[in-house]
Parts: C-alpha cells; structure tokens; sequence
C-alpha cells in the first residue's frame, strides 16, 4: 500500500486560521494524505486565539512553535529556525502557507530550504505599495512557492506577469468565503439572540488597525474627528484592535471616541462569529483590513477602505469597496442613507468551493 501524502498547514496570525480552517477539515478527510496544523505563535492571546480555535472546530495545532512577540525579523528567524527542527522530524511532502504575514514567508523559506514543496493560498495579491510588510511577504512567497492558489483573475495576471508558469497558478477563488459559509448557521443563531447595540437603528462596523492609520498621530487624529462626526449620521460598532487602542490613549483620542459612546459603542476584539454577525447587519463598513473588503463585496455591504491602495482591486471593480481619505467618511456614510445600491455580483468563484477546487488539484499533483 502507498504511504499517504504528508502536509503541513502553517499558521501564526489569526487571519491565517480562519483560512486554513475550511482546507483542514477538506484534507483530514481524504484517504490518500494526512494532514497536519502548525501554528508559529505568532499573534497568541488565549481569549481570541482559543475561541477562533473553538469557532471553526479546528484540533490543537500538531506542532506549535511559541514564537511570540518580536520584530518582523526576529519573528522570522525564530519560525524558521523552530519550523526547521519540526520539518527535520516529520519530513512532509507539501507544506501549504496562507495570506502574507511574517510565518506565511518564514514557513514558506523554512520548506524551500529543505526543497519541500509550498502552495501558496491567496498567491497573486498585490497593492504595489513595497513600504507594507505584507506586500514584500506576498512577493517573496510567490517567487518561491510551487503552487500558487490565486482567488481572482487580477490575481493570475499578476502571477503571469511577474514570469510563473501557466502550470504553477490555478485560479480557486476565496478561500474566506469558505470560511464564512462553514459557520454560517452559527452566525445566524447569534444575530438571533443577540441584537445590536443600536435596537432597530442603522449601523456601521468600524475596524482600525494598520500601522500607516493608528501609528501616525496626526492622521489618527484625522480619522477620530470624521469617524465622530460620521457617527451622529450612523452610529458605529467599534471593536478596537488592542494596537489600536493603545495608540488612541498615546496619541490622547481615546477619550474623544469615549466620549462619543452615544454613536459609537467601543468593544474589545470579536471572535468571528460575533464579528461576522455586526458585518452582516451593517449598513456599511469603514475598515482598512484587507480581507473585511472580500467579505463585504461577497455579502453586498458598502465598504470604504482608509488606505492609499489596496492588494484586493477586484472589490472596487467589481464589488461594494471604495479608497477614501478620513475627510470623505461623512459623505460617504450619509450616501448610505440613501436608496439600497444594486446587488454586485460576487467575483468568479467566491461561492464557498475554493478548498474542495484546492484539494482537487492536490490530488492531481500528488
């Protein structure tokens, strides 16, 4: 009898999770390989990190490196180096990376450096922005990576551009919007028992975490002033990114949103059920995520996005997104108020099948 495929699953960052869950739970039931979750520790906090663990069914992590908190670089030295004492003992013959965060590159150079094979999922995303961290991860992994697993046509030409093979790119499509269909139900249960802060009025989802928004002064002082004055037009559901939270009583602005609880209700982090119950009934979302703009373009809830750029263009193409600077956040929220915009039609292949297109071509492959 032919031994079965080993693969790796590597996560750190909570995002990471949430797009391995709906490929876990795909892989563990195929006969012909065995699967295995390695978590780097690289974002760890036990109240959100056992909940996401909680929320999508996933085991304890096989494996778990303990990185913790470091710089980029440190980070990256440590997964690489504790990765590599994992892959010398288990030797597998896929290791799969996600998304474009610091354990997605260190897993992805820790595999090659032993020539095991990578995919990469969401392979292909680019903001042309070289001063995100995220957009650099994204570059190196995809020069690399065997496989590459791209959720949308811009994504592929992307890859082709740069000079990968035909071969190597295979357009799946989302893999968050796996994630959300997995615990859909669950979501809907707690819309259910829980209703919004607000009662039967409008609201709008608020998240705020990127370094470009919360670690400049000045321009979070932009953003807490229109997001105030926005919010008399809508009230807002904020639930604050410990990163954030510490900047806004640096800076001297938490108590300017405090004070504010009338239209905006603070709340710490949310699991993503919770999460996903407030996206779902909003009626718009200020963010400068990048995988909230995929999820708001897939339910057809307004999105603006408080960046320069974004690595997700087919969600102002073709879905509900819009770049905006802080002193457009008024004007964009009372056009909200306004008639219901025409339902935008979800980008070929977000439809919750992208795990069972990955394993498809696994399969093939091995």
């Amino acid at each position: 009898m032919a031994s079965k495929t080993k693969i790796h699953l590597v996560a750190g960052a909570r995002p990471n999770f949430m797009k391995v869950a709906p490929l876990y739970h795909q892989l563990k039931n195929e006969t012909w390989c065995e699967v295995s979750l390695i978590s780097t520790g690289q974002h760890y906090s036990p109240e959100l990190s056992d909940v996401f663990f909680e929320e999508f069914s996933l085991p304890k992590p096989h494996f778990h490196l303990g990185i913790g908190e470091g710089t980029p670089q440190e980070q990256l030295d440590k997964i690489q180096l504790e990765y590599d004492r994992v892959l010398a003992k288990t030797s597998p013959n896929l290791v799969i990376v996600v998304g474009d965060v610091t354990s997605t590159l260190a897993g992805c150079l820790a595999a090659k450096k032993r020539k095991i094979k990578v995919a990469h999922v969401e392979a292909g995303l680019r903001s042309r922005d070289l001063s995100m961290p995220e957009e650099r991860n994204r570059i190196e992994v995809d020069k690399v990576a065997d496989f590459l697993f791209a959720p949308s046509k811009d994504a592929v030409e992307n890859l082709i551009l740069e000079g990968r093979k035909d071969s190597d790119v295979f357009l799946v499509g989302n893999i968050m919007i796996d994630t959300y269909c997995l615990v859909k139900k669950r979501i809907d249960e707690f819309s259910k028992k829980n209703p919004s802060p607000f009662g039967d009025k409008k609201f709008g989802l608020v998240t705020l975490h990127r370094p470009s928004n919360v670690d400049d002064g000045e321009r979070l002082d932009r953003i807490v002033e229109h997001l105030v004055s926005a919010s008399k037009m809508i009230p807002m559901v904020f639930p604050v990114h410990p990163r954030t939270e510490k900047k806004l009583k640096e800076f001297e602005l938490w108590n300017k949103i405090a004070n504010s609880a009338v239209h905006i209700k603070l709340m710490g982090p949310l699991g993503y059920i919770e999460f996903m119950s407030y996206l779902e009934r909003s009626l718009c979302v200020i963010t400068d995520s990048g995988g909230i703009q995929e999820e708001t373009t897939y339910l057809n809830v307004p999105c603006f996005t408080l960046r320069k750029n974004s690595e997700r263009p087919v969600t102002m193409n073709q879905g509900s997104n819009r770049l905006i600077e802080p002193e457009n956040l008024v004007e964009v929220v009372t056009n909200c108020l306004g008639p219901i915009v025409t339902k935008v039609e979800a980008p070929l292949f977000w439809d919750g099948n992208t795990a069972s297109r990955i394993v498809n071509v696994l399969k093939k492959l091995f």
